[in-house]
Parts: structure tokens; sequence; C-alpha cells
């Protein structure tokens, strides 16, 4: 298997940003974007997801968490994309459930190339320490935009805290089973089109 690896940076007037990953990694994780919750996600994005990730954010946190979520969640995604590079045998397709007590996150992705983005529930609380409860979804949103993903979430619960981590973890092991590669179709690409 080829090495299925990024780094990419972005600097803008609102954030300076470097993230390198790993696609077929460990699940370990150094995320430094000055948010805690949201480092706190990220970790279990990789550690759920096996990905070796790490991130570094200098973001306009004096406004809020806005820019340094979403500017992430763009890097992350174009780093994605640029590890799977022409998607040659990967699954494509998955679906997971997960639970953290009373809440319940469901994600169904498809590594399209086609960028397309679904969210459906709500945040019982409007924020989790310093993040900003519905910058969840919009990470979501930025992630699939940039790394070519159709994805489709869902959320229920009664804490926010579960209810963002569940839909951290169920994408992290939706992402991780799409990506596999089948070996059945290693040298093929899982489209009748013969690209994604």
């Amino acid at each position: 298997m080829t090495d299925r690896t990024a780094s990419v940076t972005r600097e803008t007037a609102e954030t300076t940003i470097e993230v390198t990953l790993d696609v077929d990694g460990s699940g370990e994780s150094d995320a430094e974007t000055g948010v805690g919750f949201f480092d706190h996600m990220l970790d279990a994005f990789a550690k759920h997801g096996l990905f070796d990730l790490t991130v570094a954010c200098d973001g306009d946190l004096h406004i809020d968490d806005h820019h340094t979520v979403e500017d992430v969640a763009i890097v992350l995604g174009e780093a994605f994309a640029e590890a799977l590079g022409d998607k040659k045998g990967i699954v494509r397709y998955a679906d997971r459930k997960v639970p953290l007590d009373e809440a319940v996150a469901s994600v169904v992705v498809d590594i399209s190339g086609r960028p397309f983005f679904e969210f459906s529930g709500d945040f019982s609380q409007p924020s989790i320490g310093d993040f900003t409860s519905h910058m969840a979804e919009h990470f979501a949103m930025s992630l699939a935009m940039n790394a070519g993903l159709t994805l489709h979430i869902g959320v229920e619960g009664d804490n926010a805290h579960h209810e963002v981590e569940a839909m951290f973890k169920a994408l992290a092991r939706s992402l991780d089973d799409a990506t596999r590669i089948d070996e059945r179709r290693a040298d093929d690409t899982p489209s009748t089109k013969g690209a994604l």
C-alpha cells in the first residue's frame, strides 16, 4: 500500500494552521488549537479513526472560536483529500452509529469527490467550555466540502458534550471504514465512472 499521508498549512489574517495526517496510523494525536474541548474532540477523532494527527492552530480566539474550528476543518479536509490521492482501492462508503450515554450520533459517508452535507438534530446546550456547540456541525460541513465527502449526520440526546463527542467518534469510525483498502479492488477505483 502506498503511503497515505499529508502535511497541509494555511495562513490567513484570522488563523495560522499546520496539520499532518497519516490515514493508516495508530490513533496518535497532538492537537493544540487554544480551544480545550475542540482539542479533546480532535484527539478522540484520531483515536477512534486510527489516524495519526497533529494540529497546530494560532487563531483569533479573542473574537470567538468560529475561525479556529472552521479553518482547522478546512485544512483537515484538504489533508484527507491529499492523503487519499486517486482513491484507488478504497471501500468508499461507510456508516456508523455511536452512543455516549443518553446521546447517539449517526454518520453516513461517501468519499465521492462530490461535496454534500446534511445534518439533522440539535445540540442541547449552546456551549461546552469555550467551544460553541453549533460549531460541531460547521466543522463537519467544512470537512466534507474540502475532503470531497457526501456526509449525512444526525445527533440526538440531552447533553451537548455527549452529542458532540458521539458525533466526532462516529465520524472518525465512518472515515476509518470508508478509507480502508479493499484488496479485491486494490488497483481499481470504486466507481463506474473510473474516477472519484
